[in-house]
């Protein structure tokens, strides 16, 4: 529990810090990116077909898909919120592996698909192409040191987004059900109300932010601890339940 809570108030530090940086605003839709893709990913994956995507200027986003089995909504609607956690807690990871050109590199991969297989409308186009090119260049020209404090704003932006989206939903499964996105579409195809959706995603959300800022806190490994943890899995206790 208190790391829970010190995650809680670090985020909310971290966002009152990261809306003093200059332009940002523009950089939150990462989050609603990564979450759109989630479901789209997860449609294709169980064979449905995603006719298009919108995001727009405000950070919210939707995903217009068909699918042939009522049942293969539960899936598609847990992968938005939850793979955008998984993806924010993955940024940190490489992080702290020194790994930051091969996640902006994955960062662009995804912008890239998402523009040419998915995105349809006009702010959606336009901030797609606009967020490329600039991380291309961050890729190609800039110094190491201001491409990993891109890398940083990036990851802590995806991080806070991917919380306080989820605690948004709650509050908006706890107000109206029938407007709370995710939550509601799970209602309509399982027993749990809205609600108890909203809770899932936020408690996973901060789970996965909990596990980020740990890696964040304790810094880069070097490459004798990298080995070590490679060899650890040898050493470990089965079953121990503990």
């Amino acid at each position: 529990m208190g790391n829970l809570i010190k995650t809680v108030l670090f985020l909310i530090v971290s966002a009152f810090l990261t809306h003093l940086v200059p332009f940002s605003d523009y950089f939150r839709s990462l989050d609603t990116m990564i979450h759109e893709f989630g479901h789209a990913l997860v449609t294709l994956l169980l064979s449905g077909k995603v006719m298009y995507i919108e995001l727009y200027a405000n950070h919210s986003g939707v995903t217009y898909s068909q699918v042939s089995s009522r049942w293969s909504l539960i899936p598609i609607s847990l992968a938005g919120y939850m793979i955008a956690s998984l993806f924010a807690l993955l940024l940190f990871q490489l992080r702290a592996y020194g790994k930051e050109r091969l996640g902006l590199q994955l960062i662009t991969v995804v912008a890239v698909l998402s523009l040419v297989l998915f995105v349809r409308n006009q702010a959606g186009i336009l901030w797609l192409l606009g967020f490329v090119v600039l991380t291309v260049l961050m890729l190609a020209l800039a110094p190491r040191w201001l491409r990993d404090l891109y890398y940083l704003l990036l990851a802590f932006l995806t991080l806070e987004e991917s919380v306080f989206g989820p605690l948004s939903l709650l509050l908006y499964a706890w107000n109206d059900p029938s407007k709370a996105g995710d939550a509601t579409n799970l209602a309509l195809v399982t027993p749990v109300p809205a609600v108890g959706w909203a809770l899932l995603f936020t408690l996973f959300s901060l789970w996965c932010a909990v596990r980020a800022l740990q890696h964040f806190f304790r810094g880069r490994r070097s490459s004798g601890e990298r080995r070590r943890e490679r060899m650890e899995p040898q050493f470990d206790r089965p079953g121990s339940g503990l």
